[in-house]
């Protein structure tokens, strides 16, 4: 199963014509691609999948996704991926 997570942008920068961001996902970062939401802001949370930021979304949308996929267990603490179980 392949899951969107929201995280929010601390970093943007341009890397070969590309912008591109380091995401949050709760302490874990990952190295995002914003092709396809060029605008977005550091400081905005974003939804990431299969390492491209996809849609853009509240802080309060975000932090109450973050949550459920923990108490679900759906995330794996060690780096934010998704379980295999």
């Amino acid at each position: 199963m392949c899951l969107g997570v929201p995280g929010q942008v601390i970093d943007v920068w341009e890397a070969a014509g590309t912008r591109m961001s380091t995401v949050d996902f709760g302490g874990n970062t990952k190295t995002v691609c914003l092709a396809y939401l060029p605008d977005m802001q550091v400081g905005e949370y974003t939804i990431v999948h299969a390492g491209y930021a996809i849609s853009r979304l509240d802080a309060e949308s975000a932090m109450e996704t973050r949550k459920m996929f923990d108490d679900l267990g759906l995330l794996d603490d060690q780096d934010g991926r998704a379980s295999s179980a």
